[in-house]
């Protein structure tokens, strides 16, 4: 099992490694055709920070930059809403028009039945992605303050040559305190596209998750970012499919056995508002089933696996089983689809409830 930092010893939980971008919302409408936005932060690794902070209540900073401008000061309010720590935020100066420096910015529209949610992300140049070895002092973080838990993943990795080689600094100053490690894949075409693409992705994130704890993806993910693949049927939920799985964790194991865990969201699109969802995670060389939660009507799938990820991390830093923390990550993951936004807006006891199998339809 995994070994934890004691809380004693830290100061935070939870700190998240990762690019913080500004969410334009056209609501039920289009990006296209919209005359006003709703706005949101949101980001991979963030959220994960936010949902351990305001849904699990653990102590979470984030490492990130933005460009010193009024949408820079924005992000930061929105951080500071949800109560996770800036103090590790690296400001960065502005030119005045973004050449050099700017935020990103990340319009999204939700998708409803047959129309599928689409994202169109403007962050080139992008103060996260201009962060490079020797920007953050890690020996400050991870050595003298102390935390329990670093999250970080493929998206900020993905920014430009210069964020991988800082993830992979991190985690070497965090193994070297005995912080855990968990990495999200969350392989995106459209980041990895113009400076390599799949062989690139691969060659980045085989190096990074040597110093991995726990791995998070779903199939695509896996073979894309790591070149494992999947046998079977993976367009549902079917046994096949999770034998698949099942496979191709075994898989990873003998090619990375620094992992101690292995996990993934089992999602079934039916239509861009009826899923079904679930999960599977090996833990010590044992695969576990999570609940299957069917029809789940969503509102806003963006952000539904970063949820997920911090309620299993919520889960396995507090030592539960191995089968209740991944029931928490499923359902956390699942109110986070229910309401607008990347970042969840769950309550713990909400958590709680639907692990138990009230409010919805549970399937074991």
């Amino acid at each position: 099992m995994l070994k934890v930092r004691s809380k004693e010893s830290c100061m935070f939980d939870q700190i998240s490694l990762g690019e913080i971008m500004l969410r334009l919302d056209p609501g039920e409408g289009r990006v296209r055709s919209t005359r006003s936005f709703t706005v949101w932060e949101g980001g991979g690794e963030y959220n994960v920070a936010r949902g351990l902070r305001r849904c699990f209540g653990l102590s979470t900073a984030v490492v990130t930059a933005l460009a010193e401008n009024e949408v820079g000061y924005l992000i930061e309010d929105f951080i500071l809403q949800g109560g996770v720590d800036t103090r590790f935020l690296k400001w960065m100066p502005y030119d005045g028009i973004g050449r050099e420096v700017r935020n990103g910015l990340n319009f999204t529209e939700r998708g409803f039945g047959v129309r599928g949610a689409v994202g169109v992300s403007d962050r080139a140049n992008s103060a996260a992605s201009k962060l490079k070895p020797g920007d953050i002092d890690w020996e400050y973080i991870f050595g003298e303050c102390g935390v329990r838990w670093l999250h970080t993943g493929g998206i900020f990795a993905a920014l430009s040559e210069t964020t991988a080689q800082v993830v992979l600094e991190a985690a070497k100053c965090a193994k070297k305190h005995g912080t855990l490690i968990s990495y999200d894949l969350n392989y995106r075409p459209s980041l990895w596209k113009s400076i390599g693409g799949k062989p690139k992705a691969q060659e980045v994130n085989r190096e990074i998750a040597k110093y991995v704890d726990v791995m998070i993806g779903n199939e695509e993910d896996f073979t894309a970012c790591l070149g494992l693949e999947i046998e079977g049927n993976t367009e549902n939920l079917t046994d096949l499919h999770l034998e698949g799985y099942k496979k191709m964790m075994n898989v990873a194991i003998k090619e990375f056995p620094n992992f101690k865990v292995i996990a993934s969201t089992l999602r079934t699109v039916k239509t861009a508002t009826i899923n079904d969802w679930s999960a599977i995670c090996m833990i010590d060389g044992e695969v576990y089933e999570g609940s299957h939660l069917k029809d789940l009507e969503i509102l806003d799938r963006v952000g539904g696996g970063d949820s997920f990820a911090s309620g299993l991390i919520y889960g396995l830093i507090n030592g539960f089983d191995p089968q209740k923390a991944l029931d928490y990550g499923i359902c956390h993951g699942a109110l986070a689809m229910t309401t607008p936004g990347d970042t969840s807006m769950a309550k713990l006891k909400e958590v709680e409830n639907l692990v138990k199998g009230a409010g919805a339809r549970v399937d074991r």
